[in-house]
């Protein structure tokens, strides 16, 4: 059986090549019981097109991905 490899493209510019961004925040909130404030860190991973820059999720990336299987399924 051949073997048969398809990328990922940004949809923008279609573009194979990405890179990881980060963005770290901390989200304030406050209890009940005190008059603090409680804060949770969050990180966020954002993919970017190494050509147009446009961001993708990583669940965006994964339903891409996703459908390129179905596509190939179908064949």
């Amino acid at each position: 059986m051949d073997e048969i490899q398809d990328y990922f493209l940004c949809d923008s510019c279609s573009n194979k090549d990405f890179r990881l961004v980060y963005n770290f925040s901390l989200r304030f909130h406050g209890v009940n019981f005190a008059d603090d404030l409680i804060y949770d860190r969050l990180q966020e991973e954002m993919y970017e097109c190494t050509k147009c820059k446009k961001a993708f999720t990583s669940q965006e990336i994964e339903e891409g991905l996703n459908k390129l299987k179905k596509r190939r399924r179908r064949r």
